[in-house]
């Protein structure tokens, strides 16, 4: 799946996240995708306050996380967050990996849905306020993809 919008965040793992042998605990790497994801809500104008004011909530329904390899006490790591479904639900795909090396160490992704505050009602579709903030997205994406089809027309017309 191709990314509407991706984020990066930079984290030096503290000793307060490590256990007793100076792993990262499991759990926080969730936090970890917790703070990339704000982050790129953010970028997108609709942060959690935001989604508050528009009388949505947009609760995480799924999750998926895979550790590949351990992160340590003191590494450097960057979290990578990336918006890649949004008309039905928010899908965004993470990825953890060491600065110094690029080595991925973590993978997963989160699955969110909009729900009416009032009602408690689940939104089977992505509401509008969430469709206009994303449209400017959407709209380079399309310009950007008929950009690369004609060059490469444009190629296939020139080799002939």
């Amino acid at each position: 799946m191709k990314a509407i919008l991706t984020t990066e965040l930079e984290v030096l793992i503290p000793f307060h996240d490590v256990d007793s042998m100076g792993i990262t605990w499991h759990g926080n790497y969730l936090r970890y995708f917790e703070m990339a994801r704000c982050k790129l809500l953010d970028e997108i104008h609709y942060g959690y306050r935001e989604m508050l004011t528009s009388g949505y909530s947009w609760p995480i329904i799924d999750l998926q996380i895979k550790y590949v390899q351990p992160s340590t006490f003191d590494q450097k790591i960057n979290v990578i967050a990336s918006l890649v479904e949004w008309e039905n639900r928010l899908k965004i795909n993470y990825q953890v990996r060491d600065v110094v090396s690029n080595k991925r160490l973590t993978k997963g992704y989160t699955i969110q849905a909009a729900v009416e505050m009032p009602n408690n009602e689940m939104c089977f579709v992505t509401p509008p306020v969430f469709r206009e903030k994303i449209a400017h997205l959407i709209d380079e994406q399309a310009v950007s993809n008929t950009e690369v089809s004609d060059t490469q027309e444009d190629s296939k017309d020139q080799s002939r």
